[in-house]
């Protein structure tokens, strides 16, 4: 059987209005401290998508210190930086006086040099066997094409000392999934099974598992509606999965589970908090426990976790009465550069 792992895209969503300060992450208490989000993220998950290493590659001591603050066992998947896999946004934070459009649609110029320094960065959570898989997320612009199977070939190649996810969204590669398969399984690269809004371009898939290696699914939520018109990109991600579709993936990851030695599942439906309440319902489904102390406000938005987490929001333990404390904090200048 294998090993399921299961948690958020992300830990760090400190403004906007799907923000998770005063929802899943208590409010402060004051006097110059502020809570440490990624342990107390930790109390509650084994795993972790980093959002942040699209935007820049960690450095190293920041990753080292990720490391620290994590009981021994987490594991971080991270995705890899925009330069690899988005040219257009990536011009566009390079090159802000320029048009975007025209790298729309086009090949990522990466070189080695750009592979061995995410490498580097990625190398203390490596070495202190805390590296999960890496995510290679493609726009839905990226379609396939020769060009694109042979920059997807040179990146797969590039990364096969680690495990690999590949995340493609364009039709294209389902409507070839024959080939996309021969290409992914000639790396030793996973397919990564996606739920979003599906619209006429929408890439298709059956969740089925393409390695015995590694299995890794992102659940993006279902808002059609704001998938593509918001007045803030929260709002894209504003869905909460019901009982029932969430009944319908944990039937998939107990059927992979039989399959596959390693299965990643993260929720990246993350507006105030929602990712968090479906991955702990997910973790129940599975027969994982539910560990760690929720907050009031967390538990009144989401009444079903009061049904399945071990702990109340005043710190009593629910199957035998024992009592802990409510969440720790540390100093302010012991805090780290929160994950974006």
């Amino acid at each position: 059987m294998g090993e399921i792992r299961i948690g958020t895209s992300g830990w760090s969503y400190p403004s906007g209005p799907g923000a998770w300060k005063g929802i899943f992450y208590p409010a402060g208490s004051g006097g110059g401290r502020r809570l440490d989000e990624l342990s107390y993220y930790a109390e509650h998950f084994d795993t972790v998508e980093v959002n942040s290493s699209f935007y820049r590659p960690p450095d190293p001591a920041t990753a080292r210190r990720w490391a620290e603050r994590t009981p021994a066992g987490f594991d971080f998947s991270l995705k890899l930086f925009q330069k690899f896999t988005h040219p257009a946004m990536y011009k566009k934070a390079t090159s802000p006086g320029l048009p975007a459009e025209d790298a729309a649609g086009a090949i990522p110029a990466v070189t080695r040099v750009d592979v061995d320094g995410f490498k580097a960065a990625i190398d203390p959570l490596a070495n202190a066997g805390k590296l999960g898989a890496l995510l290679a997320q493609f726009p839905p612009g990226f379609h396939r094409s020769d060009d694109a199977r042979e920059y997807l070939a040179w990146l797969l190649l590039a990364f096969k000392d680690y495990p690999v996810a590949v995340e493609l969204r364009h039709r294209s590669w389902s409507d070839h999934m024959g080939e996309t398969l021969t290409l992914v399984n000639s790396y030793r690269a996973c397919w990564a099974q996606i739920d979003e809004p599906k619209f006429r371009f929408s890439i298709q898939q059956n969740h089925l598992p393409n390695l015995r290696s590694l299995y890794y699914m992102r659940l993006h939520g279902r808002n059609a509606d704001n998938w593509w018109k918001h007045d803030h990109p929260d709002e894209r991600y504003d869905y909460l999965y019901s009982a029932g579709e969430i009944d319908s993936f944990a039937e998939t990851v107990t059927t992979v589970r039989r399959l596959v030695h390693k299965i990643y599942v993260y929720l990246n439906n993350h507006f105030a908090g929602k990712s968090v309440a479906n991955a702990a319902a997910l973790r129940h489904k599975v027969g994982q426990p539910v560990p760690g102390w929720y907050s009031d406000e967390m538990l009144a938005r989401y009444p079903f976790l009061g049904k399945i987490t071990r702990w109340d929001a005043g710190g009593t333990l629910f199957d035998n009465g024992d009592e802990r404390e409510g969440p720790q904090e540390k100093p302010a200048e012991d805090a780290e550069p929160q994950e974006g």
